[in-house]
């Protein structure tokens, strides 16, 4: 069993606003402050998410300086003119760089290329979270976690986030005032020092479900998710789609295309993406397999083209999916295709991959109902 005993002084001196404050209040005069926390802290063997948490002035961050002290995370300076890219250490390769950003829920190319100072709060929360695992092989203690995003980035962040520190065995330790994170982050264990509770055990949080509400909608709902896809903004007019909703919120988008020009009863996705706010718990994965399971339903088969490392690194563990062309580079073209005045590679000196859905079907009534909607 570990004991921690923490005692923490300041000499206060006794000025003539403090002694009018004192004879106001009726607060006893005092030249000396003190704070004393003394509570058993004996961890777990095995973990690799703690909390530590409780509301403010309760002593969480001078706890988590003591215990953690080397490990504690103030901020990271970041290139003032050069893309968030360039602030991650200099042995990183970009592929490795690229798979954390996308691991923590930030998987937007566009803004990779970006400075850190013209993010979004909840980009820079999540490119921050990024290099913090980077930079901390170790351990890495994160004070005032979640604090400055709103509550959904917060908890869909706090998701995202565990994950990618299991995944990669290490050990993350969030220092919070929000007990709202609790269930999102699954903790291997929660301290509390207002109490001095130490809770052991993952089991005892359980991620909410995320249910999503997936209806046929127009085009032009394509203008709230075209500036977050990887490639281009543009729409076949032809497309059909759809969108997820959570709690009554557009979430995320895809759009179909037939290619009967190609192969006989096909429809391929053409586009899909996740807003920035709800990316890392896999709802994008969940409305492309779903989707598919609609399209196979209705006697057709459902495929995706991308060169997206997350995309095709998921698809490709996924048993539902199977790669019919392996990651390839395509040739340049810059002929326009005459009716819509789109490229007619998309794809150009990029690494793409084909898969296709060979996982169950909607039952065909169902699946055409969604569909024509």
């Amino acid at each position: 069993m570990s004991s921690i005993d923490i005692l923490r002084e300041v000499n206060v001196e006794r000025t003539a606003r403090v002694m009018q404050m004192e004879g106001m209040f009726d607060v006893p005069p005092s030249q000396k402050n003190a704070e004393h926390w003394c509570f058993d802290f004996d961890l777990p063997n095995e973990w690799n998410v703690g909390l530590i948490v409780g509301p403010s002035g309760s002593g969480k961050t001078t706890i988590a300086r003591e215990v953690f002290g080397d490990y504690l995370v103030s901020g990271w300076d970041w290139p003032d003119n050069k893309s968030i890219l360039d602030g991650f250490p200099k042995d990183m390769s970009i592929k490795d760089i690229v798979n954390l950003l996308s691991s923590v829920g930030f998987s937007s190319p566009p803004s990779w290329v970006r400075p850190f100072k013209v993010l979004s709060n909840g980009e820079q929360f999540r490119v921050n979270m990024a290099r913090t695992l980077a930079e901390n092989k170790e351990i890495a203690v994160v004070d005032e976690f979640t604090s400055v995003v709103d509550r959904t980035v917060a908890q869909i962040g706090s998701a995202a986030i565990q994950k990618t520190v299991r995944k990669r065995n290490q050990k993350f330790i969030a220092v919070s005032c929000h007990y709202d994170i609790i269930e999102w982050l699954e903790p291997d264990w929660v301290f509390q020092p207002h109490t001095g509770e130490l809770l052991v055990g993952r089991s005892l949080w359980r991620r909410p479900k995320i249910e999503l509400k997936v209806k046929r909608v127009h085009s032009s709902a394509w203008q709230l998710f075209r500036k977050h896809h990887y490639l281009s903004t543009d729409l076949n007019p032809s497309a059909v789609c759809f969108c997820a909703f959570w709690n009554e919120i557009p979430v995320a988008f895809i759009a179909w295309l037939p290619i009967p020009h190609k192969i006989k009863n096909l429809k391929r996705i053409t586009r899909i993406v996740t807003l920035p706010d709800y990316q890392g718990v896999g709802i994008g994965r969940a409305l492309q397999t779903y989707m598919a399971s609609i399209v196979k339903g209705m006697g057709y088969k459902a495929s995706i083209t991308s060169s997206h490392p997350a995309v095709i690194n998921s698809l490709n563990n996924d048993k539902d999916w199977l790669m019919t062309q392996s990651p390839r580079r395509t040739s340049d073209s810059s002929k326009l295709h005459r009716k819509t005045g789109l490229s007619k590679t998309h794809s150009t000196k990029r690494l793409v991959a084909s898969f296709e859905y060979i996982g169950p079907a909607l039952q065909r009534s169902e699946a055409e109902k969604i569909w024509n909607s």
